[in-house]
């Protein structure tokens, strides 16, 4: 199968509410290695800043919904920096940590070079990691279609990195 014939499988995960599918991505991802692990982690934190922007209400008692996606978002960024600590230096991953100044609380800004593009997250918080050693691409809202790309492509073995 090629990345093409994957990719509507990982956009219908990516857009779908199955934990049962979204797990089994996860697992085949940790499966590939390091590489994977940096995928899935980027999936995972995408994923949750782009259902934290729809969610609405919550569960008395454990707070929003929007919240809990977004401190799955945090958790999420923080497993990546520690993937891309250890692993991007030998997968030639260019990754670091960057300032948008537009923004007065989620400032910091994590991008992440992948074969297929560049993406990034804002957070109010940076995490460890280099600062990033480019600029900004300039191209909003392209980080879900450009992970789900890059998965298919690492999960057919289109691309090692």
């Amino acid at each position: 199968m090629n990345a093409g014939a994957m990719l509507p499988d990982v956009i219908r995960v990516f857009e779908g509410s199955n934990g049962d599918e979204t797990r089994h991505l996860y697992t085949r991802l940790e499966s590939i290695g390091p590489a994977g692990i940096i995928a899935m982690n980027l999936f995972r934190a995408c994923k949750s800043s782009a259902r934290a922007k729809v969610y609405r209400g919550g569960i008395r008692g454990q707070g929003s919904y929007r919240a809990m996606a977004y401190d799955r978002k945090h958790w999420s960024l923080k497993n990546l920096c520690d993937a891309l600590t250890a692993h991007a230096g030998a997968l030639g991953v260019v990754w670091g940590w960057g300032i948008d100044d537009t923004q007065p609380m989620h400032r910091h800004v994590l991008y992440v070079e992948v074969a297929t593009g560049q993406v990034s997250f804002h957070t109010g918080e940076r995490l460890h990691g280099p600062d990033f050693p480019r600029a900004w691409d300039g191209v909003r809202g392209a980080a879900a279609d450009r992970i789900c790309r890059h998965i298919a492509r690492l999960l057919t073995g289109e691309v090692s990195t």
